[in-house]
């Protein structure tokens, strides 16, 4: 589907449910996410995934090593849609890595090829980004991209408690994309 110079964003196929579990169904990948989810959480993400693929031509696609399809994580566009979100029906980046693929620059090769997406075929005229205060890796690379902190977007996603609360908004507008 989508390219990098090291990675493929390729839609979800059967099998990848059970595959994505095992690598980052884990404390550390999920500490920002709610916790460790079952199982029917992986199918859901999947089956959901695949029904946003097809409605709307893009969802946070499986990323996996041009080299030898090892499954890395996820990244990619889709349309808001998280409860209380200040932004709903906007295009969404997001990314989920295994542990073992932290600190490799993956994360931030996969988003690029998301953004350019994003503002190419998809032509959003911005992108937005959530994660919570906590999470300084996640927020981090929604910086290094280029996206900007907005705090009059924050809200309260009721599917986490007060740890996880409030959601930070990062923005970035097409005119400001750098590739």
């Amino acid at each position: 589907m989508i390219e990098t110079g090291r990675l493929r964003l390729r839609e979800w196929r059967d099998g990848d449910a059970r595959i994505f579990e095992a690598h980052t169904n884990t404390p550390a990948v999920m500490r920002w996410l709610g916790g460790i989810q079952p199982s029917a959480y992986y199918d859901n993400l999947v089956a959901r995934m695949q029904a946003l693929q097809a409605e709307r031509g893009h969802s946070f696609w499986v990323v996996e090593l041009r080299a030898d399809e090892t499954p890395l994580g996820f990244c990619g566009l889709k349309i808001v849609d998280a409860p209380g979100a200040t932004v709903p029906g906007e295009v969404e980046i997001g990314w989920r890595f295994r542990e073992d693929a932290w600190g490799k620059g993956y994360a931030k090769e996969a988003a690029q090829a998301s953004l350019a997406t994003a503002f190419g075929p998809v032509g959003a005229p911005r992108v937005v980004a959530f994660t919570c205060d906590g999470n300084r890796a996640s927020w981090g690379l929604m910086e290094r991209l280029g996206m900007i902190r907005r705090p009059d977007l924050d809200f309260d996603d009721p599917r986490y408690g007060a740890d996880l609360n409030p959601t930070i908004v990062y923005v970035l507008e097409s005119d400001q994309w750098k590739m």
